[in-house]
């Protein structure tokens, strides 16, 4: 489903690539290959070798995931730093995609329960309790996508500086979550 303002064209590989209202394609939305070649990143040839190979893996059948057989690989359940990455990841890019003025109430609404509800459900208890307070003693602030995603760095370094990681410099966020780092 569209959000307003979105559109859609053809990618280089003939799949549908989804504009944002600024006429960018929406990085969330569209397989990587073909934003980077939607936005001179890479050549036709690189996106349509890379889509190749993602059809190929994605061509895989149900039964060739049946254990033993030959294109079975095992992997094995995602430990906490790996459930980590891969929630804040989810997180920044929900905020990234969160409405940039004016959301509704019902998105703000929709936002506040959706951290809550994470917070008591996210697979590792301790985390999960943490985050829980975290949202307690600092609401999250929902009024636009800068509030949010500022939020959303402040309370991801909370998380980092209890584990000893370095601190992100909230004032990249947009460039980090939205717009993409620009290059020289």
């Amino acid at each position: 489903m569209l959000e307003p303002g979105q559109t859609v064209g053809i990618g280089p590989s003939g799949r549908k690539i989804i504009y944002d209202a600024d006429g960018k394609p929406c990085r969330s939305c569209n397989e990587y290959n073909d934003f980077q070649f939607v936005t001179g990143k890479i050549s036709k040839s690189a996106a349509i070798t890379a889509l190749s190979t993602s059809n190929k893996l994605a061509s895989v059948s149900s039964d060739d995931l049946i254990p033993g057989s030959r294109t079975y690989t095992k992997v094995p359940p995602p430990d906490v730093n790996q459930l980590g990455r891969s929630s804040w990841t989810m997180l920044h890019a929900m905020a990234a995609k969160f409405p940039k003025e004016k959301p509704t109430d019902v998105q703000k609404q929709e936002m506040t329960k959706f951290l809550t509800i994470f917070s008591h459900i996210y697979p590792c208890d301790w985390c999960a309790k943490d985050f829980e307070k975290y949202i307690r003693e600092n609401s999250p602030k929902v009024d636009n996508r800068e509030q949010l995603g500022q939020w959303m760095c402040e309370a991801h370094n909370h998380v980092n500086k209890k584990l000893g990681k370095p601190k992100f410099n909230c004032n990249f966020w947009e460039k980090r979550w939205v717009t993409g780092w620009d290059e020289e």
